[in-house]
């Protein structure tokens, strides 16, 4: 039997407006099921609501209604999240810092000894191609050089589930290759993987299943192997484009001008 590693069920977020008074919807009833093992990729235009997907995962944002369950916990749980990793669209890093260091001050939020993070930092570094930067301050690095620290961050903690918003950002042609190779080092491991991206050719490369969002709602889900039976990234690309196309031309016909919000008089942050 497979084990869920996520389980999402009736999802639905939003978000307040004070100023406008307005509720307005990011996510609308969402399902999805990740099994262990699997890599999941979330497609959509931008604002379609992937990254508040994953914010919801991770316990960073509280749903308004719906129930999810990652690795058997609720989102946010200490335990889940020790194996749990993250590199978020935007990632943060303390620029007066090192690589080397940076990597070993996340190693010590997991209560790593000194050698174990000595050596896992030294394995990262190697793995994002970044050995040679080790010891230079992260002020210094290039937009593509943060985004390799960042996969490194998110994996320092070995972890079951990865979550990834957007990795391939800001990468070069070799970079994109690089971090493609990673993540299937990671599902060859057996890890699960969950990831928002653009990039039609990586997902289809890396993904066991898709889903497609929309206007906060999922129009289409199924398995890469299904949409691209010719082996090539078109189909998929081809089957984006024909969710969209068709969502977005039922919206126009619903009428429904603003499918965002709702009204709300005196609407308050929940």
């Amino acid at each position: 039997m497979t084990e869920a590693v996520i389980e999402v069920q009736g999802l639905v977020k939003d978000h307040f407006s004070n100023f406008l008074r307005k509720r307005f919807r990011a996510l609308d009833g969402l399902n999805l099921k990740v099994e262990k093992g699997e890599s999941f990729g979330l497609l959509g235009p931008n604002g379609a609501g992937k990254t508040t997907t994953q914010k919801l995962l991770l316990g960073m944002l509280k749903p308004t209604e719906g129930s999810i369950r990652v690795l058997g916990k609720s989102p946010g749980d200490k335990e889940a999240l020790a194996k749990i990793g993250f590199l978020p669209e935007n990632p943060y890093f303390y620029a007066y810092l090192s690589a080397s260091e940076f990597l070993d001050f996340f190693a010590q939020l997991f209560d790593m000894n000194k050698n174990d993070r000595k050596a896992r930092t030294k394995e990262l570094l190697e793995l994002v191609s970044l050995s040679e930067a080790g010891n230079r301050p992260i002020r210094k690095f290039s937009k593509g050089m943060m985004q390799r620290l960042g996969i490194a961050q998110a994996l320092i903690n070995d972890p079951e589930l990865v979550f990834l918003d957007e990795p391939n950002s800001g990468l070069d042609p070799i970079g994109r290759r690089d971090i493609r190779n990673i993540m299937l080092m990671l599902k060859e491991q057996g890890k699960t993987i969950f990831f928002n991206s653009h990039m039609l050719p990586d997902v289809r490369d890396i993904c066991d299943q898709v889903g497609v969002l929309h206007r906060g709602k999922m129009v289409g889900q199924g398995r890469v192997e299904d949409i691209c039976r010719s082996g090539t990234y078109k189909e998929l690309e081809d089957y984006f484009m024909d969710l969209i196309n068709s969502s977005e031309e039922k919206y126009r016909q619903s009428g429904n001008a603003t499918p965002y919000h709702i009204e709300r008089e005196g609407a308050q942050q929940k």
